[in-house]
């Protein structure tokens, strides 16, 4: 099986990720921090809003039945695209919007999708979701790993 891996920010990565593994075809997911400057970032380090990392979540799979653009269609749906660095209660740089693409097929797929919903006025307010070349991505510290899983909980999202 030839897989590949996707790497989205959208809010904090707990729910983001519960999300995303309920998705067929999604073979492995991570938690972790990506576009910031800072090498190998905490929790702590991230919350401190200087690093300029996201929380993000890098999704691995398996493109003959799950395509990157139906993952898309997912990122869009489990939050709001329009809200600058903030998620329901969460407020923060940390929790920007973003598709951060691993090659030039995924950023025409993001941006064309991000179009196609623009032109859709599903939303009143402008969409500000970051489309961005992916940077390094520092996997997050074990017990952000499937938080919602292990915890029993329902995630419910903001949106």
């Amino acid at each position: 099986m030839k897989t590949q891996k996707a790497i989205f920010a959208a809010g904090c990565f707990w729910g983001v990720e519960a999300k995303f593994r309920k998705v067929k075809g999604v073979i492995n997911t991570r938690v972790g921090y990506t576009g910031g400057s800072f090498r190998e970032p905490t929790y702590s380090d991230v919350c401190s809003h200087k690093t300029g990392h996201a929380e993000a979540i890098e999704v691995t799979f398996d493109p003959s039945i799950v395509s990157f653009d139906d993952l898309l269609d997912v990122f869009w749906s489990i939050h709001d695209p329009t809200t600058l660095n903030r998620q329901g209660p969460d407020v923060g740089t940390q929790y920007r919007s973003a598709i951060f693409y691993l090659n030039s097929e995924q950023k025409e797929k993001a941006e064309r999708s991000k179009d196609k919903l623009e032109e859709s006025k599903i939303f009143k307010k402008p969409i500000v979701t970051q489309i961005v070349s992916a940077s390094e991505f520092w996997e997050a510290e074990d017990y952000h790993q499937q938080y919602v899983e292990k915890r029993n909980q329902n995630y419910i999202p903001y949106i």
